[in-house]
């Protein structure tokens, strides 16, 4: 039994994002704020977002229902499945109940798991059970599964281009493609109110912008060094930033991204390794006596760090950026969305690769991980993971909202969240075959989906046998 457990990790993966977005620099003008503000400042470009046809849930039914469709697998060949998530639907019932019902069709009601929340985190904590369930003598020989599923909106307010929406789903187990260096871990948890959702009445979180980048920032700081320590325990070597081919970083907005490895970087010149260049010692010098809180507050070391690490940064985190960018803010399946960039721009190369993931979610919970990548073998390949997200097609196919369209969905969703004994419009047309849908919610608050049948016309006609709820 331990020998065809090595190698655990990400078998296969499939990622859904609505097919509504808006343009940041058309809601920049909007919003009447400066030119670039969106686009320049955060570094962002489109924003996906929910219209009322659309929830976690229906995401999360769409993307489950597409993995195994795409990569064949057995529905009763899934022990473990567990979801990550920070949007409430219930307060007590876990999304990954309504997902069961994919499973009960095929007599499988035997599957373990339930959903993880914290911040953008959930999703990572998610993922590292099922990893731990397949490693540890709890393994049935069965497959795990994990959903990461987040709509993160926010009210009017400069908070609000930072919202975002998608689903992804992995499969796990041994002999994978993508697999684990299990002991390169590294984690840090606090108690800190940088952003959180006490008012259960709305969907919208209490943010402190600067005390939440800090907070990441420290954060990053507190993984790296816990990793570079382990690393060197293990190996009996330095660890710097240039012993890993490619770094995934959760995105909130990709400006953080940017700073996060330029942190990194400095990092590396602060621990004195090799591998950091005579001319970006010159520049990092000045900064080098700067206290932790002095090194977060200053914009010349944040300047100057960018600057070093802006070729290596062009090479080891730029191909991850590409969903984050066009989708945005996608909370817990941000840090997987920006690695299935990767996988989509770079599969080719891989193979061999180290990347190196950091998840992040506020109040807060953090941890850094290793990844080890090879081709695989179809359909378990990292070629096959590229074509079955098939995210230039996806791209392609999204409607494009004027922010006055995307305003008014936004208050539509506001009356709608909590609400009870609705229906919704019957116009599918925006979505794809295959996709999921709600449909209405009763005067019990039961939730009620459909999927959008193979041959469906624009009119709503839904194949047989799809109502699930």
């Amino acid at each position: 039994m331990e020998g065809e457990r090595k190698n655990v990790g990400i078998l296969a993966m499939d990622i859904y994002f609505p097919p509504t977005c808006v343009r940041q620099e058309e809601l920049e003008a909007y919003d009447g704020a400066s030119k670039g503000k969106y686009t320049i400042g955060l570094g962002q470009d489109c924003m996906a977002f929910c219209t009322e046809l659309e929830d976690v849930i229906s995401m999360s039914l769409t993307v489950v229902t597409s993995l195994l469709e795409k990569y064949q697998i057995d529905p009763s060949s899934i022990g473990r499945l567990e979801v990550g998530s920070e949007t409430v639907i219930d307060k007590s019932k876990s999304i990954k109940t309504w997902l069961m019902q994919i499973f009960e069709e095929y007599g499988n009601s035997d599957i373990e798991g339930v959903d993880s929340t914290n911040a953008c985190y959930g999703g990572t904590a998610a993922l590292l059970n099922c990893v731990n369930w397949v490693e540890s003598n709890s393994w049935d020989g069965r497959y795990g599964l994990v959903v990461c599923t987040d709509s993160a909106v926010y009210a009017e307010g400069p908070a609000r281009p930072t919202g975002g929406a998608a689903a992804i789903a992995m499969l796990i187990g041994p002999n994978a493609p993508i697999s684990f260096e299990s002991k390169l871990r590294g984690t840090h948890m606090a108690h800190v109110y940088d952003f959180y959702k006490p008012n259960l009445a709305s969907e919208y979180p209490v943010v402190d912008g600067k005390l939440s980048q800090t907070c990441y920032l420290m954060a990053l700081d507190s993984c790296y060094r816990l990793l570079c320590n382990k690393y060197e325990g293990l190996k009996g070597e330095q660890f710097s930033i240039f012993d890993a081919d490619y770094f995934v970083f959760h995105s909130p907005y990709n400006k953080l991204v940017q700073k996060s490895f330029a942190r990194l970087y400095y990092n590396d010149f602060l621990r004195n390794c090799s591998c950091v260049e005579k001319d970006a010692r010159e520049k990092l010098a000045p900064y080098s006596s700067l206290s932790s809180e002095e090194s977060y507050r200053s914009r010349d070391l944040e300047k100057a760090s960018q600057q070093v690490a802006k070729h290596s940064y062009d090479k080891k985190v730029q191909p991850s950026t590409l969903l984050p960018k066009q989708v945005g803010n996608m909370y817990t399946a941000s840090l997987y969305a920006a690695f299935a960039s990767l996988i989509h721009d770079k599969h080719k190369t891989l193979d061999g690769q180290r990347v190196v993931m950091f998840s992040y979610g506020s109040g807060l919970t953090s941890t850094m991980f290793s990844l080890k990548l090879n081709e695989g073998q179809h359909p378990f390949s990292l070629s096959n993971i590229a074509d079955v997200m098939n995210m230039s097609e996806k791209l392609s196919k999204r409607h494009v909202f004027s922010p006055e369209k995307f305003v008014e969905n936004m208050k539509i969703m506001e009356h709608r969240y909590g609400a009870k004994d609705f229906v919704n419009s019957d116009n599918t047309s925006l979505l794809s075959a295959g996709t999921f849908y709600l449909t209405h919610v009763d005067s019990m608050y039961r939730r009620y989906y459909l999927k959008k049948g193979e041959n469906e016309v624009a009119n709503g006609k839904i194949a047989p046998n799809s109502l699930v709820h």
